[in-house]
């Protein structure tokens, strides 16, 4: 029996979903980001902007995603370059060039759970809803089941 390393199934293969996400996030992104950029809207509007529009298109499924270090890296450098297009660069008090913000003071401005804190709660919400389906589901097959060979 031959072993498969990617399975695809109704769109982007597992190792590529992330990717594919980002991408169309990136999209959803660039579409808005002359208004993430503007002066003339408060932040808090912004920051609905992004929790509204870009987010749910770069989280869609991503309750079946499997995150190593490296895809949450990813998810994290996504939302901090859209936090940075709101979040403008700050002039330094010691030099007095413009600098960019920190992950930190991202963190700090943000005052929301970051991108991976969102995936997380969702993962454990939907292990819960295939829990309660029943073994006649194949979803529920696949998450309790030994594979063999």
């Amino acid at each position: 029996m031959d072993r498969e390393e990617e399975f695809k199934y109704l769109g982007p293969t597992f190792q590529e979903a992330i990717r594919s996400r980002l991408k169309s996030g990136n999209a959803c992104y660039h579409l808005v980001q002359n208004i993430l950029s503007s002066s003339l809207l408060a932040k808090t509007v912004q920051i609905k902007i992004y929790r509204t529009i870009i987010l749910p298109v770069a989280l869609y499924e991503c309750e079946t995603w499997s995150l190593t270090l490296r895809k949450e890296c990813r998810l994290r450098v996504f939302e901090n370059r859209v936090l940075r297009r709101i979040f403008v660069p700050k002039r330094s008090e010691v030099i007095g060039k413009w600098r960019k913000l920190h992950n930190e003071e991202l963190n700090d401005l943000y005052c929301s759970p970051n991108i991976v804190q969102v995936i997380k709660p969702r993962r454990v919400k939907w292990v819960g809803h295939v829990a309660r389906m029943g073994k006649t589901k194949g979803v529920y097959r696949v998450l309790v089941g030994k594979p063999e060979g």
